[in-house]
């Protein structure tokens, strides 16, 4: 029996309208690609891919930073309390085959980091934590999913990344300081 791929999703505990419908929609095309979905059990983007991984019949598994199971949001199907605080990120991303990112802060970039020190693939959608991480990046669930699941079908879970659109930022200052935002296809921001 092949066992099934491992994708962990990471983002933003508190995710905008933009970063919940895009991790809701990754978690249904990741389960309808036969994927096992890791994320940190509790809100934000990962109650939005636990959410469209469950509409689609799929297995969620949230890795929960305290001790209480109850703590995860309504759709994880296997609560893991680990008593470790923000030291579980190290396990959402060690756990995954591959690595998707949601948007996200801090947390999300430790987590990116730890996959990468381990050799886990990692692509990202919207926008990342922080410019100049050379990533994969991807406008669509559904081409993020592709991705992931062809690193299972090559029999390499854990591949390079090639032939993925890299990541082109652009630095843009706001109220709260300054943020990486994609550039869009032809340069338009």
């Amino acid at each position: 029996m092949r066992r099934p791929l491992l994708v962990s999703v990471v983002g933003a505990g508190r995710a905008s309208r933009e970063e919940y419908s895009t991790a809701r929609t990754l978690g249904r095309e990741l389960t309808l690609r036969g994927a096992v979905v890791v994320c940190g059990g509790r809100g934000g983007v990962m109650e939005a891919v636990a959410r469209g991984v469950a509409e689609a019949g799929g297995v969620t598994v949230g890795v929960l930073p305290g001790d209480d199971a109850k703590a995860a949001n309504a759709w994880v199907t296997i609560p893991l309390p680990t008593g470790l605080g923000a030291a579980r990120n190290a396990l959402v991303a060690g756990a995954a085959d591959v690595v998707l990112a949601v948007g996200g802060s801090w947390g999300t970039l430790s987590e990116i980091a730890h996959a990468r020190v381990r050799g886990v693939r990692v692509g990202v959608l919207l926008s990342p934590p922080v410019s100049g991480l050379d990533l994969p990046w991807f406008s669509e669930p559904a081409e993020a999913a592709r991705w992931a699941a062809a690193g299972q079908e090559s029999g390499d879970g854990r591949g390079s990344g090639e032939g993925a659109p890299r990541a082109r930022l652009r630095l843009v200052a706001g109220p709260l300081g300054v943020a990486a935002k994609p550039r869009r296809p032809g340069g338009v921001t």
